[in-house]
């Protein structure tokens, strides 16, 4: 590579972070985001913008993946707390953590988790898997599974569709260090994520008294339903004291970029 390409190459990268950080500042003002929005935040026109992102997708694409990549870091910052053999502890600051962003800053929530990728043909299908968030909280998963080693449905005890699905994912995961016979392990990462989503997105859209929302009970509830499925009944004291902690020091606490 000359050290034209790499200049070249690094111009690049530097616009595709002032793309982001245009947009992210648009998000947090509560204004549009769009391609002639961020270009006029950028000082650049809309045709220049064009030879980055050729379309509102291809923005969406870019800064979703982005913010998902730069929130993920405080998630495993949170979890980098605690001692690597305390897996049900990293996986629970974690997810207390992402609660705590999702609802400091619901547009970018919005943006990465609320954005449907149902048509075949949508790039951001095969961004899921290589959802930064996504593969923490798998791999921090697989870890206490790995502890604990919850039980998991043999493949022939699933439903067909669930059992296509676990031998041919479409998550953000490392499948490939799950043996064949264990990957029953797959529908247990999508059965919890569809319960941490689901808990976070009602309190960030406000679906849920406030006064709930405010308490974070919900919330815990929600884990402590949840961490016998995951062989963390006894460690639960323990674990529930760890994240009312954290809701406790989350308040008034700048939120996480």
């Amino acid at each position: 590579m000359t050290e034209t390409s790499t200049r070249r190459e690094r111009q690049r990268e530097a616009t595709y972070a002032e793309i982001v950080r245009a947009s992210r500042e648009l998000l947090a003002e509560g204004a549009e985001l769009s391609l002639r929005a961020v270009a006029t935040r950028m000082g650049v026109t809309a045709p220049a913008l064009y030879r980055y992102v050729a379309s509102y997708q291809d923005l969406v694409d870019l800064v979703a993946y982005e913010i998902d990549r730069a929130a993920t870091e405080t998630f495993a910052a949170a979890a980098d707390a605690l001692p690597p053999d305390d897996a049900a502890g990293r996986l629970l600051v974690s997810t207390t953590e992402f609660r705590h962003w999702a609802l400091a800053n619901p547009r970018e929530f919005s943006l990465v988790f609320a954005n449907p990728i149902a048509d075949a043909a949508c790039v951001r299908r095969e961004l899921v898997t290589l959802s930064s968030s996504g593969h923490l909280f798998t791999d921090q998963m697989h870890e206490v599974w790995l502890q604990t080693r919850f039980p998991i449905l043999p493949l022939d005890e699933l439903p067909p569709t669930v059992r296509e699905a676990v031998t041919d994912p479409v998550i953000p995961a490392k499948v490939e260090k799950i043996d064949a016979a264990d990957r029953g392990l797959v529908w247990a990462y999508m059965q919890g994520w569809t319960q941490l989503y689901g808990v976070v997105a009602l309190e960030v859209f406000g679906h849920m008294d406030p006064r709930i929302i405010e308490s974070g009970e919900m919330f815990v509830d929600t884990l402590r339903n949840y961490a016998p499925r995951l062989g963390l009944a006894d460690d639960w004291p323990r674990l529930e004291r760890m994240v009312r902690e954290r809701l406790a020091a989350s308040v008034g606490r700048a939120a996480p970029r």
